[in-house]
């Protein structure tokens, strides 16, 4: 189980969002089969919005049998969402084919939970 770290600079962020309810967190990573769970984009910066601004995880699955894969997906989906109260846009990372939009996730993600 990863430590999420909270630089001084971002105590204001999304990351503080998240780092709140780690131990639920790590809960429905369990449930839901996750290898790996990362944050990134707006919640990671000044422009969060703890208001409005929604929260963008990079996720990837255990292992799955056809047919496990869909519900194991927009299961976490709905769980994040109920968690954290607000929308969630999650991202499986070997679905990312634009290189350009893989750069910039891989230069500013957070590392939540390590299977």
């Amino acid at each position: 189980m990863a430590t999420i770290h909270i630089p001084k600079s971002e105590a204001a962020s999304g990351l503080r969002v998240v780092a709140a309810r780690h131990s639920e967190l790590s809960k429905l990573c369990r449930e839901f089969h996750i290898l790996r769970l990362e944050l990134f984009g707006s919640a990671l910066s000044s422009a969060f919005d703890s208001e409005h601004s929604d929260l963008d995880f990079l996720v990837e699955f255990k292992p799955l049998q056809p047919g496990d894969y869909a519900t194991a997906f927009f299961g976490f989906k709905e769980a994040l969402e109920r968690l954290f109260g607000r929308p969630v846009d999650l991202v499986v990372a070997s679905a990312i084919r634009n290189p350009y939009f893989r750069r910039g996730i891989e230069q500013s993600k957070a590392l939540l939970y390590a299977a």
